[in-house]
């Protein structure tokens, strides 16, 4: 028999939406991690999606508000605050765009719900300089228009819309591939819509059963493209708490299971509901298992070692003379070797972060409110960490300036042309130039079979991306380097720095030197100990 169809959403059932959303998405985000197009280890758009949505929950948890626009305007800043990656900044401007289109509103009819769907797309949109087609923006778009056209109907209902809101965001993941090339050679949908859709679907099912108005959100199963890569020993560490709400729950086996993921375990309660604290270094896992003995609330992620972090580079920073111009500098950095460079180069804040754990706006906003200076240069280091780099201006008193360094070549080379003696503004413009005169080549090992770029990699293979664009693939470091600095001609260029990361050994830090050496007798080569994870070498050319 299905549920009472509720005649409107008010603030206790949009809470208990989102909740249901969480469940859904940590229930399925791997299976929107393993749909990365490229075959490199990058930021996981489920992860970084499922921590956006968990900060938005975090905020609405103790709210007991009865309206849906104090509820929807705490999760709009819960979810700016937490955004990590593209996927997570785009889903954040999603949840801004509802907010405005509930300002002031108790409640809403089927038809502002829908409206406000809309408006949460347009929001994402101009977000977005330049939005491409076949991604989160256009499935977001069309599960709009999909819950407007149900609206219209006489006997529309509140879930009768969410429900089309969810079938129009699966109709549109599933056509990303014919509006997207890569998303076409890579045989893949767009893995943010994924998610998107992923979200819609966990809020119809907490609404009312999805039988009812017979729509499949069974998760889809989309071919899998990328490998799950595990953290290796020594990672990031993150105090992960939670409730587990269900029946006949057996503590002592929820125990075993969280003890042999992290540490600092506490795993207690009665059958019906289970508290659990755990220090683990993948709490989207230890979600993911605790999803499966019943529903989850009250969900609390905190990075420890990056809070410790800043707070060891601010005490740093403060033991320095100020400088004369009032500019403070703060990257977004991973690896002992990298960290220790761009300290050395005065960097007062380093947040750790870059592939495959990209930081949260709230991570940087921190890191920029913590450095003794009214006017903060930032540099985010990673594609995919520029957009929340971005969002950090607007939530901070202080003059923030955002330089889109792609890479750490390209952040180390903007970091050199800082002077104290200048102004922000004429730093700014020295900065961008030489961060735009560096040529980054970056080495790592293909994650899965694939073709992109007319390139076919199998998984495994050596491959080389020249300033993120996959190149190359072969069997040997060397190899592709040569091929790599052939192609960006070397005899316009005298210095090849070359950033040793921790798969490297020293045999092939070796040969690859000599090789650079023999080839290209033109090029000075500098080594650097980098420290990253998952990239065995990172060069700079310039």
């Amino acid at each position: 028999m299905a549920s009472r169809r509720p005649a409107g959403v008010d603030g206790p059932l949009f809470k208990q939406a989102l909740l249901g959303s969480l469940t859904w998405l940590a229930a399925n985000h791997e299976e929107v991690n393993r749909l990365n197009v490229f075959p490199v280890p990058d930021g996981d758009t489920g992860t970084n999606m499922l921590l956006t949505l968990q900060s938005a929950v975090e905020d609405i948890k103790e709210s007991n508000a009865a309206e849906v626009s104090k509820i929807a305007k705490l999760a709009s800043h819960g979810s700016l605050m937490g955004a990590r990656g593209n996927s997570g900044v785009i889903l954040s401007q999603i949840f801004r765009g509802f907010a405005r289109a509930v300002e002031g509103k108790s409640s809403l009819t089927p038809r502002e719900l829908a409206v406000a769907f809309e408006e949460a797309a347009n929001a994402a949109y101009r977000a977005v300089n330049k939005p491409t087609e076949g991604t989160i923006l256009t499935v977001a778009r069309e599960a709009g228009r999909a819950a407007a056209s149900a609206a219209g109907d006489s006997d529309a209902s509140v879930p009768g819309v969410i429900a089309a809101a969810a079938s129009g965001a699966k109709a549109a993941v599933l056509k990303t591939p014919s509006q997207l090339q890569i998303l076409r050679e890579a045989g893949v949908v767009d893995a943010g819509g994924f998610g998107l859709q992923l979200i819609l679907e966990g809020m119809l099912k907490t609404v009312e059963e999805a039988e009812s108005f017979h729509v499949d959100t069974t998760a889809a199963k989309p071919k899998a493209a990328q490998v799950v890569l595990d953290l290796p020993e020594g990672g990031w560490g993150y105090c992960t708490e939670f409730l587990i709400e269900g029946e006949d729950l057996d503590v002592d086996v929820i125990r075993g299971e969280i003890e042999a993921m992290g540490n600092s375990v506490l795993v207690v309660g009665e059958p019906e509901l289970v508290k659990v604290h755990v220090h683990t270094d993948d709490p989207t896992a230890v979600i993911t298992k605790a999803g499966h003995f019943g529903k989850l609330l009250k969900l609390n992620v905190g990075d420890m070692d990056t809070q410790h972090k800043r707070i060891l580079d601010s005490e740093a920073a403060a033991g320095r003379p100020p400088r004369a111009n009032g500019v403070g500098l703060v990257a977004v950095v991973a690896g002992s070797g990298l960290v220790d460079i761009f300290r050395g180069l005065g960097v007062d804040a380093i947040v750790e972060g870059g592939q495959t754990m990209n930081p949260s706006t709230q991570d940087m906003l921190t890191a920029v409110d913590g450095v003794p200076y009214d006017e903060v240069i930032l540099l985010p280091n990673n594609g995919n960490v520029i957009l929340a780099a971005s969002q950090v201006r607007g939530l901070t008193k202080k003059k923030v300036h955002v330089i889109e360094t792609h890479s750490v070549p390209q952040g180390v080379a903007a970091v050199v042309a800082f002077r104290p003696e200048r102004s922000g503004a004429a730093n700014m413009a020295a900065m961008k130039d030489e961060a735009a005169r560096v040529q980054t080549i970056e080495v790592t090992h293909a994650v899965r079979d694939t073709r992109s770029n007319g390139l076919k990699v199998k998984k495994g293979d050596v491959i080389g991306l020249i300033n993120n664009r996959l190149e190359f693939a072969g069997t040997d470091y060397a190899e592709v380097v040569n091929k790599a600095l052939g192609k960006l001609g070397p005899d316009a260029y005298e210095l090849v720095t070359v950033y040793r990361g921790q798969g490297a050994s020293d045999d092939e830090l070796a040969n690859l030197e000599s090789a650079i050496r023999s080839n290209f007798p033109g090029l000075e080569v500098e080594i650097q100990q980098g420290g990253q994870q998952h990239y065995p070498f990172i060069l700079s050319v310039e």
